[in-house]
């Protein structure tokens, strides 16, 4: 199990403590779990080295998971963060500071589980390329979407939808024109007024009738998209230039 993940988990409530840890060794994908009361604690074993993702509560007495989460910033190989709490508020925060996910309590071991899946697809080199997270609301729970897994976006009045690999969607309050810019650096183009598409994710373009269209990898499915004519130009110059 050496090539598992690493795990350390941090709460001052040990009825919570004993079920995470009973849930994550539950896990095949953990590799060992250690567990602390305190932030004190649990710094002197992140000083140690052999931690590959940290479950960390954010209020704690002392030290919090978010004044961890920021000492773990200046770590030279900082393990990934999952933060555990009752309280949605800090979700902003955590999000500032690239944690992996954040887990709403009472803990349900499959929402668990997506968080163990995430720790272990941000420890694969996809993990190197600046890949930015969206904070996205899910049932009431903040999850975080990395961006290489959406695959276009859509306009819904003040809002954006996004279109992710696993066939999945969330809604997220932001001007589209304003992604778009904001995401441009990133392989993302405005094909129409309405969508944005990932340059990665294109599959096919075509031209039927003057009609332009693209084939939009999403997961396991393809969409074909209409690219507005005065898109059209700047998206087959950018596809040709990616292809160089």
């Amino acid at each position: 199990m050496s090539a598992g993940l690493r795990s350390l988990v941090v709460d001052d409530e040990q009825p919570v403590l004993d079920e995470l840890v009973w849930l994550l060794e539950r896990d095949d994908r953990i590799a060992s779990v250690q567990a602390t009361r305190s932030g004190t604690d649990a710094l002197r074993v992140l000083e140690q080295g052999g931690v590959d993702v940290v479950f960390l509560d954010v209020a704690m007495p002392g030290l919090s998971g978010l004044d961890i989460a920021r000492l773990l910033g200046r770590f030279r190989d900082a393990p990934r963060i999952v933060f555990v709490t009752a309280h949605e508020a800090h979700a902003v925060e955590a999000f500032e500071m690239n944690a992996v996910d954040y887990l709403l309590k009472p803990i349900r071991e499959e929402r668990l589980r997506e968080s163990v899946r995430r720790a272990c697809v941000e420890g694969t080199d996809t993990a190197d390329t600046g890949d930015d997270r969206i904070a996205v609301e899910l049932g009431g729970v903040t999850r975080f979407v990395s961006r290489a897994s959406v695959a276009y976006v859509e306009a819904q009045g003040d809002y954006v939808r996004l279109h992710v690999d696993d066939g999945g969607s969330h809604l997220v309050r932001t001007p589209l024109g304003v992604l778009a810019d904001d995401w441009a650096d990133a392989g993302f183009v405005r094909v129409h007024r309405s969508l944005v598409v990932n340059l990665a994710r294109v599959r096919e373009v075509r031209m039927q009738a003057g009609r332009c269209s693209v084939v939009v990898a999403v997961g396991e499915d393809r969409v074909e998209l209409q690219v507005a004519r005065r898109h059209t130009r700047t998206l087959r110059d950018l596809i040709h230039e990616r292809a160089l």
